[in-house]
């Protein structure tokens, strides 16, 4: 009996020393597999990264049965089990995914619960007229041309905002987005970080401003933001624009001019494109122009709010990218003769 006793002794430590090395080889196994890489099919291997589209709402075995489409080659249920075991699979994000070569089953799943998906980027930049946005617009990698076929007027309504004027109303910036993303998704974006900013300045601006509304400011924001050359100038000539507003005197500024021009405009502007007139040519009209003539920034926005006190009524570009300031008519002739005709003071004139 006490034999017996020691005989089952010794098969249930086997039994349980077995347990345990099949643990530990499954264990092991286990761990190889998770920092293994997976294996992709050919176009993923040495080459492009696999994509994997997540869309909202998917399952952790859907998203398994999603990355295996794709062309990871391996059995789903191992990816759903693992998604399941790590604790992490209701962290899985939708979105669109890259899988490069050597991706492993544990990065993989690091990779979707934190939404890193594969992003691209179009960058607006300042100055730049809404024509121009939507020319970049239409070249940015992987963004879904949905506007493609819509006027500006139809886009507008598109975002909701049907008859407004679609120049100067979206903010330029570096907007990021997911592969197959809309154009209008990053169009109604920098649409409302507009609305933002505008709002942001016209809450600071200062109390003796000739501006009547927001729009007002934005208007003069484009045009501030296409004069300036050198940053250190930009409230300078949105200081100048404020003292003419406040006179009743003709803005006189180009790019008005060039705007109402439109495509005509080959580059070069003459006396007659100064006398032709437009609804945006501030040589022939008083006041502000219909509508803004460029995507302003940030900087430009506060300066047309928040002008520098000067006396100044005139500027001339001095070649350099900054601007001479002048209070008087005589004094500007006296710098456009210097700065753009290449002409030298007379003596007893201020250099």
């Amino acid at each position: 009996m006490l034999c017996s006793i020691h005989t089952l002794g010794r098969v249930v430590r086997r039994f349980i020393i077995f347990l345990v090395l099949v643990a530990l080889a499954a264990a092991g196994a286990a761990y190889w597999w998770l920092h293994a890489p997976l294996p992709l099919r050919a176009s993923g291997t040495g080459g492009e990264p696999l994509e994997l589209e997540i869309e909202p709402g998917t399952t952790p075995r859907g998203v398994a049965a999603a990355a295996v489409k794709a062309g990871v080659q391996t059995d789903a249920r191992l990816l759903y089990y693992w998604f399941r075991l790590s604790g992490q699979d209701r962290q899985i994000k939708a979105g669109n995914y890259e899988i490069p070569a050597g991706t492993t089953p544990y990065q993989l799943l690091q990779k979707l619960a934190r939404g890193e998906s594969s992003l691209r980027a179009v960058t607006v930049v300042e100055g730049w007229t809404f024509r121009q946005m939507r020319a970049a617009l239409a070249k940015a990698d992987a963004l879904r041309p949905d506007t493609a076929a819509m006027s500006n007027e139809e886009l507008m309504k598109a975002l909701g905002r049907e008859g407004v004027p679609a120049e100067g109303r979206f903010f330029p910036d570096t907007y990021t987005y997911a592969k197959g993303s809309s154009d209008l998704a990053v169009l109604n974006r920098a649409l409302h970080a507009m609305d933002r900013r505008l709002e942001a300045a016209w809450s600071q601006r200062e109390s003796d401003t000739p501006l009547k509304s927001a729009g007002e400011a934005l208007i003069l924001a484009s045009i501030v933001e296409k004069e300036t050359g050198s940053a250190q100038d930009r409230a300078e000539i949105a200081g100048v624009f404020a003292n003419r507003l406040r006179i009743g005197m003709l803005l006189q500024t180009d790019p008005t001019v060039i705007y109402g021009m439109g495509e005509r405009f080959d580059g070069n502007l003459r006396k007659r494109d100064l006398q032709a007139d437009t609804p945006w040519n501030t040589y022939t009209r008083a006041g502000l122009p219909p509508t803004p003539i460029s995507l302003p920034g940030k900087a430009a926005l506060l300066a047309a709010v928040q002008p520098a006190r000067t006396k100044a009524l005139y500027f001339v570009a001095k070649g350099d990218g900054s601007s001479h300031f002048s209070t008087s008519l005589d004094e500007h002739n006296r710098a456009v003769n210097r700065y753009q005709r290449g002409q030298r003071p007379a003596k007893g004139e201020e250099e």
